[in-house]
Order: C-alpha cells, then structure tokens, then sequence
C-alpha cells in the first residue's frame, strides 16, 4: 500500500542544506521513494497555528520502505545535519481511508 511522509521544515541555518538536496534524493529513490511537493508555498486554513517554513511531501512504495529511508545509515549524517539545522516533524501516513 503506497505510503507518504508530511514533514513540516523551519531552518535555523542554511549551512546544511545545498549539501542534503541531492545526496538525500538519491537516498529516497534507492527506497522507491519521491518528491511529491517541496514548498514554501502553503496555507493553513485551520486548526491551532502550526507554522513552518518548508512543507514536504513524499511518496513511497509502502510504510516498510519510508522506515528503511529514515533508517537508512547512509541518511543518518543527512538526518543529522537537518535537525541540528532546522525544527522539523515527520509523519509517515498510510494511503488508505480508514473510515470509508
């Protein structure tokens, strides 16, 4: 079942990022992995204000293959380098409706 991961992204410094972009891509793809959106473009239209500078979205082949990307010791120093650079939250997200 295709999975997604929504990371909401607020840099701190931008020192880590010209070196994450492509190498993490990579990563992603080994995974099956890929970009639905990476955008500054966004609007929260309810709910307690959650800002964030960066919304990102990704498409996986399933959930087994978004944990292996997060776990992935070649994304480790990657990972690493994004949390010492921004304040960010990732959720995995199963595409299926539940309620339907």
């Amino acid at each position: 079942m295709t999975a997604y991961s929504v990371l909401a992204v607020t840099p701190t410094g931008d020192s880590w990022i010209p070196g994450y972009i492509e190498p993490v891509g990579k990563i992603i793809a080994k995974h099956g992995g890929k970009y639905i959106a990476r955008t500054t473009s966004h609007e929260q239209v309810e709910g307690e204000d959650q800002p964030a500078a960066l919304r990102v979205i990704l498409e996986w082949p399933n959930t087994q293959a978004a944990r292996d990307f997060v776990n992935d010791p070649d994304y480790a120093p990657y990972l690493e380098a994004r949390h010492k650079g921004s304040t960010s939250v990732h959720f995995i997200i199963d595409g299926k409706d539940e309620l339907a």
